[in-house]
């Protein structure tokens, strides 16, 4: 059986680059999509679904990378996510990990290595170019190195505000999000109201981001 994969990249010479990589292995590779921002990946999931694994961008508008790895993880916990990014600085990486990637390759790898980064992951593995690697290792012996740079503003949201917000970033509706908060759906949306004021956003996607960002949730 074919594993299927998706692309996020909102760049179209890259995307072009990355999706004949991987009709190299056409026999043992099915390309699914492309979406151009995370906001598109996950749109197109829900559509579409039957993915194994995603390769993704970091730097995309819209939704970047992390943030979309994030929110696909809590809903589709058994689906692969490969970080495929011209980025190997420590604090994407860390942010990365920390948001369920399961790998992380570097755009310009071969294309031998990009499919044997796929297949080791099918297998439980976690590809990484030998950069990331290295870089890895030392965010494991120095943590402090990262930690020292995450923000973290005091928006001065609730406990249940901050409940909300893990909901919707697990992909919950109103509806769901008042059944196991036991409230109301209409004080849901006053939360939402709130929360939107108190972080300066004005939907679901931008309120995710900014509260993942600042390690809110």
């Amino acid at each position: 059986m074919k594993i299927k994969v998706a692309l996020a990249e909102d760049n179209d010479k890259l995307a072009g680059s990355i999706k004949e990589k991987l009709e190299l292995f056409s026999d043992k590779i099915e390309y699914k999509f492309r979406a151009k921002n995370g906001e598109e990946m996950i749109r197109k999931l829900e559509a579409f679904g039957e993915v194994d694994t995603v390769l993704m961008d970091i730097e995309m508008p819209v939704l970047d990378g992390i943030e979309t790895t994030h929110f696909i993880k809590n809903k589709y916990p058994n689906l692969k996510v490969i970080m495929l990014t011209v980025f190997d600085d420590e604090d994407k990486i860390f942010r990365s990990i920390q948001a369920g990637a399961n790998g992380y390759l570097l755009k310009d790898e071969t294309p031998d290595k990009i499919f044997e980064g796929i297949e080791m992951i099918m297998g439980g593995g976690a590809p990484m170019s030998p950069i990331i690697a290295a870089k890895t290792l030392n965010l494991l012996r120095k943590p402090e190195t990262v930690n020292s740079n995450i923000s973290a503003e005091d928006f001065s949201l609730s406990k249940r505000e901050v409940e909300v917000l893990e909901l919707l970033s697990k992909g919950e509706d109103y509806i769901k999000i008042a059944n196991q908060l036991f409230i109301s759906p209409a004080t849901v949306r006053k939360h939402f109201e709130n929360i939107y004021k108190k972080l300066e956003v004005h939907n679901k996607i931008q309120a995710i981001q900014k509260a993942q960002k600042h390690n809110i949730i």
